[in-house]
């Protein structure tokens, strides 16, 4: 049936909402006006706007709250003028929201855009979707947001009009809708907006969930985190459970730290993330991790690692602030030079022993640390070949965010075999120049074992990465690939034996 207009003080009849697949069972002249924020788009306008304008002016800064003092509009203005019209071609889209106003702006329809963002934000948002006609935005020191929407839509609208947005917010603006479709999974929600018009569809959003948290957080290169133990175990401190006790409570802090420095190195490279081939589906850049919430989980991550750190000492604090210092650093500029990228990751690995030496108070190793620089860094420049061979198969030319190039994947492989064979070498002298005479080992010659397990791992490597088989990242393939595991095996059981 067809609803028809319902006029401003009527009660809502309860309905059953529809889905994105069906038609709105209302008049064809009836407009259908759509909010930006989680609503069209799968992000925050404003969060997207305040992260590209500290990445590209953060000098500018100081100037954020005094525009804030002036009003959200002024706020959102000034911020607006760091985003492009390429930026927002990559916020990610709500696909049920899509479908119905392609669907109905095929059908007659005519589809406006009413948001609290800049103007100039949604101006972009409309020349990216053709069948927006209009936009209705913040602008002139106007925030256009809950009553004063609600106002200007109803003004511009007033024979009626189809509401779409996803917050409490919204409820003025549903206050004189005609109907509602509501983008979100709240059940109190849905009841509040049936108790003032007609809900016509619901488009359920997804809730974060664990799994989501999980990979942005990337749980799973904690495994890296477990270089904290090595010190531990070749300083010969392996049966003091003290020593272990330390070195696993640097393991947590300094996992918890490298989550938050993942998700800040995420929200710094959104709009690079957004144009590549696998980052893209990353939670930030694709709209299932909201800005806010990783804001609040990066701040309260760096406060649970160095509350942690604080416990194991001021040694540990100190090397937990080196490696934030190196993953910033990384993160905001030193990942776009070329070799010197590389070479900042292997730092960073080589910290994590740095780490782990520091809790347990083992001796230092110059050879330890000369032989991760050179294992990590042949990794490191693995995973950038990776991205320079895929990066042409995808038919570019540059890599986003990075300062490689197409014809650069010849220097970056040999750069890393190089140094796959001086990681052998540094681990053959470590053994004689150290390991043996140290006499931490009960039976050493099995340590002998030990180089060519290392080369032959790192040659499996660097074979899959020649033949363009290897994933981004080779630490996550190793934690996959059997055959990885089963050099990882057979270190680990050589190592037994040398010290039982």
């Amino acid at each position: 049936m067809t609803l028809g207009l319902i006029d401003e003080g009527k009660t809502a009849r309860p309905m059953k909402p529809r889905t994105k697949n069906d038609a709105l069972d209302f008049e064809i002249s009836v407009p259908l006006v759509i909010d930006l924020d989680l609503t069209l788009i799968s992000t925050d306008a404003l969060h997207e706007s305040l992260i590209m304008f500290l990445k590209r002016h953060p000098l500018e800064a100081w100037n954020i709250p005094l525009w804030l003092l002036q009003g959200r509009a002024v706020l959102k203005r000034q911020l607006a003028q760091a985003v492009t019209d390429a930026d927002a071609h990559g916020f990610p889209i709500n696909a049920d929201i899509l479908t119905i106003a392609q669907r109905e702006a095929a059908l007659g329809r005519r589809v406006f855009l009413a948001t609290g963002a800049d103007i100039s934000i949604a101006q972009r948002m409309q020349r990216r979707l053709a069948f927006i006609e209009g936009v209705i935005a913040s602008e002139n020191g106007v925030n256009l947001k809950g009553a004063a929407k609600a106002e200007k839509v109803s003004e511009m609208f007033p024979d009626g009009f189809i509401y779409a947005g996803d917050s409490s917010a919204d409820l003025h603006v549903w206050d004189k809708a005609s109907a509602a479709l509501f983008v979100g999974s709240s059940a109190s929600m849905a009841k509040k907006i049936t108790s003032r018009t007609d809900l016509a569809a619901i488009l359920p959003t997804q809730l974060l969930d664990f799994p989501t948290l999980r990979k942005g957080l990337r749980l799973h290169q904690w495994a890296k985190n477990a270089l904290v133990f090595v010190p531990l175990i070749l300083g010969g401190k392996a049966s003091d459970p003290p020593a272990w006790l330390m070195a696993l409570g640097g393991f947590v802090a300094l996992s918890i730290l490298a989550s938050a420095t993942y998700l800040l190195n995420d929200l710094w490279d959104l709009t690079e993330d957004r144009l590549h081939w696998t980052k893209k589906n990353r939670p930030l850049a694709s709209g299932r991790l909201q800005i806010s919430t990783a804001m609040g989980v990066i701040a309260g991550g760096g406060l649970v690692a160095f509350g942690l750190a604080a416990a194991l000492g001021p040694r540990c604090v100190l090397a937990l602030l080196i490696y934030l210092a190196l993953s910033l650093s990384y993160s905001f500029r030193l990942k776009r030079e070329p070799m010197v990228d590389v070479v900042m990751l292997a730092s960073m690995f080589t910290m994590r022993l740095a780490i782990g030496l520091v809790v347990t108070q083992v001796a230092f190793s110059p050879w330890l640390f000369v032989f991760s620089m050179f294992i990590f860094l042949s990794l490191s420049t693995a995973k950038r070949h990776t991205e320079i061979v895929r990066m042409v198969a995808h038919g570019m030319t540059a890599t986003p965010g990075r300062g490689y190039r197409a014809g650069d994947a010849p220097l970056v492989l040999a750069l890393g075999v190089g140094s796959m064979v001086a990681t052998t070498l540094i681990m053959v002298i470590y053994l004689v120049q150290e390991a043996f005479p140290a006499h931490v080992y009960r039976h050493p010659a099995p340590l002998w074992g030990l180089p060519m397990i290392v080369f032959l791992w790192m040659a499996r490597i660097w074979l899959l990465c020649h033949r363009g088989e290897l994933n981004d990242d080779p630490v996550a393939f190793a934690l996959k690939d059997k055959l990885s595991l089963g050099y990882g095996a057979a270190a680990v059981s050589l190592l037994a034996v040398a010290l039982l």
